[in-house]
């Protein structure tokens, strides 16, 4: 026998709610739907602000590479490829340019980027930010797309805060670039003044006590026979202007030496190293060199070979010169007791005059291991 079991039947009929009911069930359901508008819009004011402080955190970092890359003195070039790359990933555009007004109201291209890496064509639209240094229009920026929609209002101030490093950076380049031209003058001038010096000493007192040795001679050969108290006083006076005319020549020697005028700096070094108490190998390049190189390199070999003398206990020193990719390099090396300081103030004048010329000085004097002092000097000063 089976057993069947027959589905229950509602017992209570459906009902529409009475009219508080249904006025609660609206009021429930409009506050259900303000809550859910309200949720998805702080959602959406979540959402903008978290992509806005992303592109914050994007824009700081690129600006801090950029003014790194300034602070470190980098070359121009290096730094406006920077500003024309971080600009145009920042603001993702197809290419970025920067230029620099010309006095002939043209501009030059300093600076490039694009996306592709090729130049960008059928520019849409483009946003551009002047260059301003030093209260000077010197260029303009600008990033364009090849979209025709406009790109964001924000955009020229954006750029603007890297056009602002730009000027920083081209301000400090051109205040290095004036001191260094500044002190090539001085240097130049001073050299100037040396060779007049000498020229002077030469040509004029040296010249004279010539004269006076000659005729203080020819008294003192007429006067000798007489064997009087005359004859020793010419005698003296011509000892004294004998000695007067080589402490002259000496001075000269120091202040710019003949030797190193006419017959270039492996004859100055020679000269030099004649009168050392020690031997100096002389390994110097031949070639006459611009004269302000010629004399630079004399006085840093001059100064290092006068602290081998004095100082190093050396027993041998070496002196070489060559010609490098457009640059003197000269090294005075010995093999003394080390130690040298490279703040000394004969070291720290050749340092100025070296950077002067865009040179360098570096020494290197370990404790008993000797000194090496090296200049490289651009042949271009």
């Amino acid at each position: 026998m089976k057993l069947t079991t027959e589905p229950e039947v509602p017992t209570h009929p459906f009902e529409l709610p009475d009219s508080t009911n249904l006025a609660h069930l609206l009021v429930y359901l409009g506050v259900a739907a303000l809550v859910g508008e309200l949720a998805a819009h702080a959602g959406r004011r979540a959402a903008v602000t978290e992509a806005a402080r992303d592109h914050l955190a994007d824009e700081q970092a690129a600006l801090r590479r950029v003014a790194t890359l300034v602070a470190s003195q980098a070359s121009p070039d290096a730094v406006f490829a920077a500003v024309a790359r971080e600009v145009g990933q920042l603001l993702d555009v197809d290419a970025t340019h920067m230029a620099r007004y010309e006095h002939d109201d043209t501009a030059v291209g300093v600076g490039s980027w694009s996306r592709t890496g090729d130049p960008v064509r059928g520019i849409g639209s483009s946003v551009g930010a002047p260059i301003v240094v030093d209260g000077s229009l010197w260029g303009v920026m600008s990033a364009s797309s090849k979209s025709v929609d406009p790109l964001p209002a924000d955009t020229e101030s954006r750029i603007a805060a890297f056009t602002e490093l730009v000027a920083m950076a081209i301000s400090n380049i051109q205040a290095r670039e004036d001191l260094a031209a500044s002190r090539a003058r001085i240097v130049a001038a001073a050299d100037d003044e040396r060779r007049r010096v000498v020229r002077d000493l030469h040509d004029g007192a040296q010249q004279r006590l010539v004269h006076s040795i000659i005729t203080l001679k020819l008294a003192h050969r007429a006067l000798e026979p007489n064997q009087d108290p005359a004859s020793e006083l010419v005698a003296e006076a011509l000892g004294h202007a004998e000695s007067a005319n080589v402490e002259l020549r000496e001075l000269a020697h120091g202040i710019l030496p003949t030797v190193l005028t006419h017959g270039g700096l492996r004859a100055g070094v020679e000269a030099l190293a004649s009168r050392m108490p020690v031997p100096v190998e002389n390994d110097v390049c031949s070639d006459r060199l611009p004269r302000t190189v010629e004399a630079t390199a004399y006085f840093v070999v001059a100064e290092a070979l006068t602290n081998v003398a004095k100082h190093s206990h050396a027993g041998h020193a070496a002196v070489t010169a060559r010609i490098a990719d457009g640059t003197l390099a000269v090294e005075v090396r010995d093999d003394g007791v080390g130690g040298a300081r490279p703040d000394g103030s004969g070291l720290l004048g050749l340092g100025d005059r070296l950077a002067s010329l865009d040179g360098q000085l570096r020494v290197e004097s370990p404790a008993d291991g000797g000194t090496l002092v090296t200049a490289e000097i651009p042949l271009a000063g």
